[in-house]
């Protein structure tokens, strides 16, 4: 047991089998945060006048690429844990054993949503800044995940929120101790540590906060609430990153994702700036789906626009020339009667009722 007074424990496992089907709490993390922000970006979406279900459809695409794209980044820049001696390849491909970096996952995510929004007829960046929010608390929840694999942590403290790291032992597979269960709660030599999963996951929650109160007083559009997103996130994630202990490969003496959220700091920042000038936020009618039908999917700031397409529908349409050319008609018709009804002689007139009046001859 550990001879300080107050710790925060480690789970004992990581994985619960039902049967012969692994349930992972790595995997249920990601899997709860990406229905958070479905959910969350599909309300703010329709708050701001878009289509009702575009979000989800919007996931369709941009939910494959995000993993594929944070699995390939996690995979680049620590190659020496799948490709070197002694490693299995084939574990690269291990998604649900943990590794997702979230730059790989923003970019590629983006790639499958513009594919997505085109298809659509938005705009990309009105549809990233709906998502934000969602993203980054998708990401707090996500480093739970980190916490029952028992991994992304720091050094070690004596403070009283240090984490106690527990010892796993898998007799079927010692090297994967990630299946593992933590048996006597025997603490790592450096226990307890800093639990930088924990500090990240604060740091997501409170930025959450910053975009949407911003997103709110400001009215922020054309990608300017996802661009305070990065900024806010990368200042956290670069003073975190450098508090971590996992291996990790290094530029110039820094973590490579600390040399990554410098740049995307820099660039969110300019972005910002630079696409302020580009006026008030993305009007509603602009984030009408092409493929939109049905009165419940055009947004309310929108109906008017809406009755006036209808109207114009009706007027293209043939059955509407057809009575338009037949009210020309007629109205030309009485337009040539009434010359010819002042034209008449007096001759025609009908004879008068009235009686002659009689004179006096006297």
């Amino acid at each position: 047991m550990s001879a300080y007074l107050a710790t925060i424990p480690s789970p004992d496992r990581g994985v619960w089998h039902l049967g012969p089907i692994p349930l992972r709490a790595y995997a249920l993390c990601i899997i709860a945060g990406i229905i958070v922000a479905i959910w969350w970006g599909e309300r703010r979406w329709i708050a701001r006048g878009g289509t009702k279900g575009t979000v989800i459809d919007i996931a369709v695409f941009a939910v494959p690429f995000g993993l594929v794209g944070g699995r390939l980044y996690h995979v680049i820049t620590d190659p020496e844990l799948y490709f070197t001696e002694g490693r299995n390849p084939w574990n690269a491909f291990a998604i649900w054993d943990g590794g997702l970096g979230i730059w790989g996952a923003i970019a590629l995510g983006a790639v499958g949503a513009l594919i997505a929004c085109r298809r659509k007829g938005i705009p990309l960046p009105a549809m990233a800044d709906a998502v934000a929010p969602g993203i980054v608390v998708a990401q707090a929840i996500g480093r739970i995940g980190n916490y029952f694999n028992q991994e992304l942590y720091g050094a070690h403290t004596d403070l009283p929120w240090g984490l106690e790291v527990y010892q796993r032992f898998n007799p079927e597979d010692p090297d994967n101790l990630l299946n593992g269960v933590a048996t006597g709660h025997i603490p790592l030599p450096e226990s307890p540590v800093h639990p930088t999963f924990l500090y990240e996951l604060i740091w997501n929650l409170l930025v959450a906060l910053l975009v949407v109160w911003a997103d709110r007083r400001f009215k922020l559009g054309h990608g300017r609430a996802f661009a305070l997103y990065v900024a806010g996130y990368t200042v956290g994630r670069g003073w975190i990153e450098m508090m971590r202990t996992d291996t990790a490969n290094h530029i110039l003496g820094l973590r490579v994702n600390v040399w990554t959220s410098i740049l995307l700091f820099l660039g969110a920042m300019a972005y910002f700036v630079v696409a302020a000038k580009r006026g008030p936020r993305e009007a509603p009618e602009t984030l009408v789906s092409k493929d939109a039908v049905g009165p419940d999917e055009v947004p309310v700031a929108d109906s008017a626009a809406a009755d006036e397409r209808e109207h114009a529908k009706v007027a293209a349409s043939p059955e509407a020339a057809s009575a338009s050319a037949s009210a020309s008609a007629s109205a030309s018709g009485e337009a040539e009667q009434a010359p010819a009804a002042a034209e008449k002689p007096a001759s025609d007139a009908a004879p008068s009722t009235e009686e002659p009046k009689k004179t006096d001859e006297s």
